[in-house]
C-alpha cells in the first residue's frame, strides 16, 4: 500500500507558526522541573478541556505534552515498587488532591476504601486513575 505524502512545509512557515505556539503554551519539551512543572499544569488545564474526547481539536497537544511528560519522567524520575494504594496516595499528595476530587474515576467512598486498605483497585478504575494521572494503569494493579 502507497501512502501519499502531504506537502511538507518550508521550515521558516513552520518557524511562524510554532514560536507564537511556545510562547502560549510555555513550554514545549521538558528538559526542567520548572519546565515539568509548567507542563504538567497545562496537562490539568487541557484535561478539564479535552476529558476523553480524542477527536477534540486540543487532543493532540495534550497528548504532545504528555509525551514530553513521560519521556522526562522516565528519565529523571524513579519509582520505588509500592504497594498499589500507596502509588495512590503518594499521585493524590503530588497534585494536592483530596479523594473527592477523583470522582471522575470512582465515588469518593471507594477511593477511601482503596486508601484504607479495605478494597483492591479495579482494572476499571486503574484505567482512570491512569488517564488522570499520566501513568501505566498496571502501577495500580
Amino acid at each position: 500500500m502507497r501512502h501519499v505524502l502531504k506537502a511538507v512545509p518550508e521550515p521558516q512557515a513552520i518557524l511562524r507558526a510554532w514560536m507564537p505556539f511556545k510562547k502560549l503554551l510555555g513550554v514545549t519539551s521538558v528538559r526542567t522541573e520548572e519546565d515539568y512543572a509548567q507542563a504538567r499544569a497545562t496537562i490539568d488545564t487541557l484535561l478539564d478541556e479535552v476529558g476523553d474526547n480524542e477527536s477534540h481539536p486540543l487532543a493532540d497537544v495534550l497528548d504532545y505534552l504528555a509525551d514530553q511528560v513521560k519521556a522526562y519522567e522516565d528519565e529523571k524520575v524513579q519509582i520505588p515498587e509500592a504497594k498499589p494504594s500507596e502509588v495512590l496516595r503518594f499521585l493524590m499528595e503530588q497534585h494536592g488532591l483530596k479523594q473527592e476530587d477523583l470522582g471522575d474515576c470512582a465515588p469518593q467512598s471507594r477511593i477511601s476504601d482503596i486508601l484504607s486498605g479495605k478494597r483492591s483497585i479495579s482494572k476499571e478504575i486503574a484505567k482512570q486513575l491512569a488517564h488522570r494521572f499520566h501513568v501505566r494503569a498496571d502501577v495500580f494493579l
